[in-house]
């Protein structure tokens, strides 16, 4: 008894310190990758009868103080006031086929919009996107060789030197290309279109193919996107496929729009292929309203078939030295939304662990091979199944102590899926907490709202006492109610970790690689393995699970550069302090 009172005293201090501190917070709301959005139903793989939902490709703009998001085939695009909350707009008029990887500019009180293409193909303009009315801006974009493109176009205005440019590229053969376009012309190729780079994966680890760049086959180079920042010019591709775990982004550097361009040394800049998100390439780079950098990325889910995607944010920018970086570290953990200009974008992570892994889950049914336990595995691509698709089904987690929670994740999976269109759909849940499993706590329903969320994120509106969360059933419109993942995040009472001991590293005889060891550390959740090219540049993060190995090959490195390395650990309760830092390798 003296134990369970010290426990809800020490649970209770932590929740009246999160309360005087509401008001410090770096923001008033909250989010979790993958991003919560009603994904629309994509049939690209039409010819097995399955259908499911998809989100790939991202470009958010700030166009008018108001956010908007366009993706691969869906029909329409979102708007957002916050980052957090989306609303689809369906348009008034749509280009020649379902846009793909599409091309979003915002230039004073115009948005233009371009769609991937390898035919002649318009441009659209809209000065009132909210309402979605567009119209042409001009009718056919003069075609180009067969093969060429272009595929994942950027449009780039440059406001400086009042000019205009396109960049793209889509394949393992051709290179980025780029071209100035001819604004009193309504924006058609000005000049002959210029390769700009071509992948190196003999050279840049990260460049190469497969699950943690383990295949042979011929990268792919994609998603062109630029930005421009103290008069220098970031070209941004997506490598080496979106298939697996290690899709990222990497930029380029030039002093001029259309080069000669510099490989930058500190490369991918958005990369994360631990954790439940794995894949952070092919999206866009974009500024908050206050003024804070963001970068977009393509995550893998791969139920259905391999281009099965979802869509993920990660706040980042320059750092001292203009390197573009950006954080995905506990990525697919709650970040706040900064509503003020934030210098160290680390600290938008708030703190909140994750307190499901691997804890036991009871449900009311479950089909053969698809039990609750694949709840809390961290995995998309393995699900809970329930026996019937029925109101009243539940899945219970026990976090096995109570702990302060304050947030969950739902992530619906399209098993078997046969929806044509996306009439109808929604999702309606509740999630109630329970600190005994008798008297259970009602902390969200939207049972009475048709609002469709398949990667529902649910910040709580105080963080509460629990060690049991329930999910209770009412409605999705899919054949079979299926989820991957029921994720809780909070604080236990438990310290945090102390940093890992006894790091060493090895790089080895192909440079590209490395072995990275240290000692397993009691009490622990996971670690992040950090590396980069200095001491204080460890942007990049490769998340492991407790359960896993203590050693790792880390296959993303540059040759003939130089690299530090540090191991962090984290449970429930927080995050240890960084390892001694190693290097250079």
């Amino acid at each position: 008894m003296v134990k369970y009172t010290f426990t809800s005293i020490m649970l209770l201090l932590s929740i009246l310190v999160y309360e005087v501190q509401a008001q410090e917070r770096l923001g008033t709301k909250t989010y979790c990758n993958p991003m919560d959005i009603d994904y629309r139903y994509n049939w690209e793989q039409i010819n097995q009868k399955i259908s499911y939902r998809s989100g790939a490709d991202p470009v958010i703009v700030l166009h008018q103080n108001k956010y908007y998001l366009f993706v691969t085939i869906s029909g329409g695009y979102w708007t957002s006031d916050n980052l957090v909350n989306w609303k689809y707009i369906e348009p008034s008029r749509w280009p020649m086929e379902d846009i793909c990887a599409p091309a979003a500019l915002s230039v004073r009180d115009t948005l233009y919009l371009f769609q991937s293409t390898f035919e002649q193909r318009p441009i659209f303009y809209t000065t009132q996107p909210e309402t979605g009315k567009l119209n042409f801006y001009n009718r056919w974009l003069p075609a180009l060789p067969k093969n060429v493109g272009p595929w994942d176009p950027a449009l780039f205005y440059d406001e400086e030197l009042n000019k205009w440019f396109m960049y793209w590229g889509s394949s393992n053969v051709f290179p980025l290309y780029g071209s100035e376009l001819d604004k009193s012309k309504n924006l058609v190729y000005k000049g002959d279109y210029l390769p700009m780079l071509r992948l190196h994966p003999d050279k840049h680890g990260w460049e190469r193919f497969g699950y943690d760049h383990r295949d042979t086959i011929k990268p792919y180079m994609e998603g062109a996107w630029m930005t421009k920042y103290k008069g220098k010019y970031y070209l941004q591709y997506g490598a080496p496929g979106t298939e697996y775990n290690v899709y990222a982004n990497g930029t380029y550097i030039s002093n001029q729009p259309l080069g000669p361009f510099e490989y930058a040394n500190y490369n991918p800049i958005s990369y994360k292929p631990g954790g439940f998100v794995t894949g952070a390439g092919h999206g866009n780079t974009f500024q908050d309203k206050h003024g804070n950098w963001w970068n977009t990325g393509t995550p893998w889910i791969a139920v259905n078939w391999n281009f099965e995607r979802r869509m993920a944010m990660f706040p980042g920018g320059f750092d001292k030295d203009d390197n573009m970086h950006f954080n995905t570290r506990f990525g697919d953990f709650p970040h706040y939304i900064p509503d003020r200009n934030v210098t160290d974008q680390t600290s938008l992570f708030t703190g909140w662990m994750l307190l499901s892994y691997k804890k036991p889950v009871v449900t009311t049914s479950h089909k053969p091979n698809y039990t609750g336990s694949l709840l809390t595995d961290e995995n998309p691509r393995t699900f809970w199944v329930a026996e019937k698709n029925q109101k009243g089904e539940e899945a219970v987690i026990d976090l096995q102590k109570v702990s302060a929670v304050y947030a969950v994740q739902i992530n619906y999976t399209d098993y078997q899926s046969t929806i044509y269109n996306n009439e109808g759909v929604y999702t309606a849940f509740a999630i109630q907490t329970s600190t005994d499993k008798v008297t259970w706590k009602t902390v969200y329903d939207n049972r009475d709202r048709k609002e469709d969320r398949p990667n529902a994120y649910i910040e709580l509106e105080k963080p509460i006492e629990a060690r049991y969360v329930k999910y209770t059933h009412h409605y999705v419109k899919t054949p079979n109610l299926a989820i991957s993942d029921f994720r809780v995040f909070g604080v236990s009472k438990d310290r945090a970790p102390s940093a890992p001991k006894l790091l060493t590293v090895t790089r080895l005889s192909d440079t590209r690689n490395a072995i990275v060891k240290w000692e397993k550390q009691k009490a622990v959740i996971g670690y992040n393995i950090r590396w980069g090219i200095a001491p204080d540049k460890l942007y990049q993060t490769y998340q492991i699970w407790h359960d896993q190995p203590t050693e790792k090959e880390i296959r993303a490195l540059t040759v003939g550069q130089h690299y530090y390395f540090a191991v962090e650990s984290f449970n429930e309760a927080g995050v240890s302090p960084l390892s001694k830092v190693v290097g250079p390798f």
